[in-house]
């Protein structure tokens, strides 16, 4: 019937009608069996996991199956993935071999996040998680609490997470493991990433582009990623793309991405095919690493993938109810989801326990058996749970000296191109330890200074293949944030530079390691790491002839919604002070840093040391903008971000000509967070500095770069706040001129001296008596300036020169 799910038993995809040549493109292998001795030990060391993993999601007693299940010893709610579990287990098993045989530097990248049941059942048995945490010791009462606690409170998650050793990764939101793995490996050459690749993950666009990332790694200075796609064929409810093609089709479909693939299917001897194609892939790495280490790189090599196929819910109950489990979507979360209340399914829950034969596994005091150890590595930092690049490896960077960058105070300099400038310097400092991951956009922003002292990295271009580039530039956001995780969590420091309207494209990625590094951040055994660094630039300030797309400054937003300590977000306001953010931010840890600024020339208002204490206050009063240096004002005129605050200097100026009696201070805010109510943010303002910066009870009026919305929301709290207005970026524009962009939004030099105006009138009666008639001059500016706009197609307006202490017009 049409709509109608077909199940059935592991299905088989239909055939191509590709030639039969295109089966060449697969690497085929004698597949030698194993030692007796270790095809048993592995066996019975799956069965563990296994019996472990599903233990995990059903049992609050009776961990050991020590007694008949009751329907009391099951959970009140069944939460776990067990589709993917034997899957990540059968690979988990040979990993250790691998490691064991050959001492490898590997960590485990497992993109099936809900397979936590797995990991968390592996970690156990090598002794991990009694490492880390106490309480699972590897006896009866560790396992114990292992299995009643998981996916309760106090307990592990469902899914991997940072509380999960040897994870780099989050497993909630599918389709970035690829990208963490490959950013992982990068300068670091003797590291193998592990990564397995659902299925269903590969049919997101960021997996779909992950693929390509080897194309970035130069073997000479990096690692190596191994990834395995796990093909079980279903999603929660539907079949896989990947399920539904068969070998010729990968074969064709990886050969093109340039990779060697090789399947992996031999149910009746799987233990053999993967060890054999496992011990091919880590021969195919080392050849290909060893050829570029020796000075003859291969030009495009050819990167070993394995695709594995098994059941979805491999050795879980076969059939439930007359249908179809293992084999089929009904595997992917809990098989038997009444087994709490239906005596037929707590006696097959029994039955599928028992098959794993737990008594030959687990010795009396609820360790495992000696054999299952023996394929353990012996060194404990190889094992995968304990390998310290995953939690105690930040290196940091050499000392910043941004001073040698700065600029003379009163000229005009581009904030970009001065952090080009240092960003340079860091390159230099740090060959190994610093990366810049950047959308097709490096030069465009212009740091293209960078490129004076380094090349882009990428391996399939004859001009930047085995150069040691510290650039990696491609279109994918995705990619860049995915590189930049990987690059961070294993240590090293790393920027995102971006056009600002696209930074929203990863938006929840960037929510996804937020939460990463809270809980991290709760971990007491995972130690500190670099920040994570956003540079915001080509801001909708200046978007004018690109259009409407591309003004965008919501990325604000996201990172103002996470957590105070996480949060970071700054507005510096000139090239100085941006060079002393640059530095403050990439020497930092732990933190979100989002930097937003201008890559056009602006006035430089600071000196460095100006620069640096306007910057560690986060906000200061701009004595030289202000009337009588910003005493006893009628209004408190703010600006944040450098066209808006270019604007607000701008009003301050044009008021002494038009109202003279008016009586301005000027306030730029660098550090965003100071601004929230006191206390809610370890930057935020004690109402006492507050007052003192803004006064306690004169009009405010914010010229803010983001949406007004966020900035009400950070202020929100503090007291007397009716007396605050706010003009911010209000989705107004598109190809026009850069004044008439904040003429249009609400933000330029005549609306902020309205607002000013009107404000000093509820206390200055001079302003009051002129209030109508020079409103009404501020709005004809308004209108005029716009009608010059649409009939000369030019936005000329006069600009400002800093002179000592003093503004100046120039025409």
């Amino acid at each position: 019937m049409p709509g109608e799910v077909i199940d059935r038993p592991n299905p088989q995809p239909p055939p191509s009608n590709l030639p039969e040549y295109v089966s060449d493109l697969l690497v085929r292998l004698d597949k030698p069996t194993l030692a007796d001795k270790t095809n048993d030990v592995i066996a019975k060391y799956r069965r563990a996991a296994n019996y472990i993993a599903a233990a995990m999601i059903f049992l609050q007693d009776n961990a050991l199956l020590q007694r008949d299940l009751k329907f009391e010893d099951i959970k009140p709610r069944l939460l776990g993935h067990w589709g993917t579990c034997p899957g990540l287990t059968l690979v988990y098993s040979h990993l250790n071999l691998l490691i064991k045989k050959h001492d490898l530097d590997m960590i485990y990248v497992v993109g099936p996040g809900h397979g936590a049941p797995s990991i968390l059942a592996n970690l156990w048995l090598e002794g991990s998680l009694a490492k880390f945490y106490p309480q699972c010791s590897q006896d009866a009462k560790g396992l114990h609490n292992l299995i009643t606690g998981f996916s309760t409170t106090g307990g592990f998650p469902s899914h991997i997470n940072a509380e999960t050793p040897g994870a780099i990764h989050e497993g909630g939101e599918l389709g970035y493991a690829l990208s963490v793995s490959f950013g992982a490996v990068m300068d670091n050459p003797d590291l193998i990433v592990t990564c397995i690749v659902g299925d269903g993950e590969s049919e997101t666009g960021p997996t779909a582009t992950a693929w390509h990332g080897y194309k970035f790694i130069d073997p000479a200075e990096s690692g190596a990623v191994l990834p395995i796609i796990h093909v079980n064929g279903f999603k929660i409810s539907e079949r896989t793309i990947y399920g539904c093609m068969d070998d010729k089709e990968m074969a064709a479909l990886f050969s093109g991405y340039g990779y060697q693939p090789r399947v992996v299917d031999d149910l009746e001897d799987i233990d053999a095919d993967l060890s054999n194609s496992m011990e091919w892939a880590l021969s195919e790495i080392k050849r290909i690493q060893a050829a570029a280490r020796s000075g003859k790189p291969i030009m495009k090599p050819r990167w070993p993938v394995l695709i594995l196929r098994t059941p979805k819910g491999w050795s879980g109950p076969k059939k439930v109810h007359g249908q179809f489990v293992e084999g089929s979507f009904k595997a992917h979360q809990v098989p038997l989801a009444a087994a709490k209340t239906d005596p037929e399914e707590l006696k097959m829950l029994q039955a599928w326990l028992e098959s794993y034969r737990p008594k030959e596994l687990f010795k009396e005091n609820g360790d495992v058996v000696d054999d299952i150890k023996s394929i353990i590595p012996t060194e404990p930092e190889r094992r995968l749970g304990q390998n310290k690049k995953i939690y105690d490896t930040y290196e940091g960077l050499n000392p910043i000296d941004w001073r040698k960058f700065v600029a003379k105070k009163g000229t005009s300099e581009s904030c970009m191109k001065a952090v080009g400038k240092l960003l340079e310097q860091v390159v230099k400092d740090n060959p190994k330890t610093f990366r810049i991951f950047s959308p097709d956009e490096f030069e465009s922003n212009k740091l293209d200074a960078v490129l004076n002292s380094t090349n882009r990295n990428f391996q399939w271009d004859q001009f930047s293949n085995a150069r040691g580039g510290r650039v990696t530039e491609t279109l994918s956001e995705h990619q860049c944030q995915g590189w930049l995780q990987g690059y961070t969590l294993t240590g090293r420091v790393g920027l995102f530079p971006s056009y600002e309207a696209f930074l929203g494209i990863i938006h929840t990625m960037m929510v996804q390691y937020a939460k990463f590094g809270k809980m991290a951040g709760e971990a007491s055994w995972r130690k500190p790491i670099g920040s994570i660094n956003y540079l915001e630039t080509s801001t909708w300030t200046r978007q004018e002839h690109n259009g409407f797309s591309h003004q965008n400054p919501s990325f604000i937003g996201a990172v103002l919604n996470l957590k105070p300590d996480a949060a970071r977000v700054y507005f510096p306001p000139d090239a100085n002070t941006f060079l002393s953010t640059m530095a403050h931010c990439l020497q930092s840890k732990n933190y979100v840093n989002l930097m937003v600024g201008s890559k056009q020339p602006s006035a430089v208002f600071l000196s460095p040391d100006e620069a640096e204490n306007h910057c560690r206050a986060g906000a200061s009063v701009w004595k030289f903008a202000s009337t009588e240096e910003g005493i006893n004002p009628d209004v408190v005129l703010v600006g944040i971000g450098a066209e808006l605050t270019l604007e607000v200097i701008a009003a301050a100026e044009l008021l002494r000509k038009k109202s003279p009696e008016l009586r301005v201070r000027v306030v730029n805010v660098t550090d965003l967070m100071i601004l929230g109510a006191s206390s809610s943010h370890p930057h935020a303002l004690t109402d006492e500095a507050f007052d003192a910066l803004f006064t306690s009870d004169v009009p405010i009026h914010f010229n803010y770069h983001g949406y007004a919305n966020e900035l009400k929301g950070l202020l929100f709290g503090r007291p007397n706040m009716h007396r605050v207005s706010i003009a911010s970026y209000n989705e107004e524009g598109s190809t026009t001129t850069p004044f008439n962009m904040m003429l249009l939004n609400g933000t330029s030099r005549y609306d902020v001296a309205i607002q000013a105006v009107k404000g000093a009138a509820r206390r200055n009666d001079r302003v009051r008596l002129h209030l109508h008639e020079l409103v009404s001059e501020l709005n004809g500016l308004i209108k005029s300036t716009q009608k010059f706009i649409v009939e000369k197609k030019t936005g000329m307006i006069a600009s400002l020169r800093i002179v000592n202490y003093g503004i100046e017009t120039t025409e």
